[in-house]
């Protein structure tokens, strides 16, 4: 069954957080689940101050940033919130993200898994990571190709600072709903054959989705969906 279209955002957070926890319940009814299975994670990069305090107060707990320095200047704002790095996080940002993030879900090399254990090891920590899959690899995008994420996953499995939860993937923008279901789907099946080899947790976390495509996520088994313009709309309330 196709996804219902994208409705116009409500004037306030409370409204539109309302509406997006709506559309994923419906979405999870559609495909059998739980719809406590699947958690909002609030991309903060339109959301302004004002914006993020009127979030937390609208019960938001879960918040994310593709850049470590907008995380690290919102967590002072938010710093009982659970912030979730979701960028490319360079070299000389590893230890600034490992002050603030709670996950970091862009682990798509062995390189930067490596560079995070051992920050998270002088930092005194654990670090829940996600590997990133890169579902076109033709496309240039930052990730690791579905067919070598074993190799990575083994990768990790030295790494004592670590915490491998799951995978993370950026659908095609503009893909058609099919092309989108099945690389989800394709995700999914991956996180699961990762599982049964020990390499990923049971029940692994599933970040897929975002504000054009995260209903047909949640229907193919998103456990995390990435929302950011339909919660904080570029403009709303300046």
């Amino acid at each position: 069954m196709p996804a219902p279209p994208p409705q116009p955002a409500p004037a306030d957070f409370a409204a539109r957080l309302a509406s997006a926890r709506a559309r994923v319940r419906a979405a999870a009814a559609r495909a059998g689940r739980d719809p406590e299975s699947v958690r909002i994670l609030a991309v903060a990069k339109t959301a302004r101050p004002a914006d993020l305090l009127e979030a937390w107060a609208a019960g938001q707990r879960l918040f994310a940033h593709n850049r470590v320095q907008a995380l690290l200047a919102d967590a002072e704002l938010l710093p009982d919130a659970e912030w979730h790095a979701i960028g490319p996080v360079q070299g000389n940002k590893v230890s600034d993200c490992l002050r603030r993030a709670a996950c970091v879900q862009t682990v798509g090399d062995a390189r930067i898994a490596g560079r995070l254990d051992r920050a998270a090891e002088l930092a005194g920590r654990r670090l829940p990571v996600l590997l990133q899959a890169n579902l076109q690899p033709e496309d240039g995008r930052y990730g690791c190709p579905l067919a070598e994420l074993a190799a990575l996953a083994r990768a990790l499995a030295p790494l004592t600072r670590l915490e491998p939860r799951g995978l993370m993937t950026i659908a095609a923008a503009g893909a058609p709903p099919a092309a989108l279901r099945a690389g989800f789907a394709r995700l999914r099946a991956a996180a699961a054959e990762l599982s049964a080899a020990g390499l990923l947790p049971a029940a692994p976390e599933l970040s897929m989705g975002m504000t054009e495509d995260f209903e047909i996520a949640v229907e193919e088994g998103a456990t995390l969906v990435r929302i950011g313009r339909l919660l904080f709309p570029p403009g709303a309330g300046a």
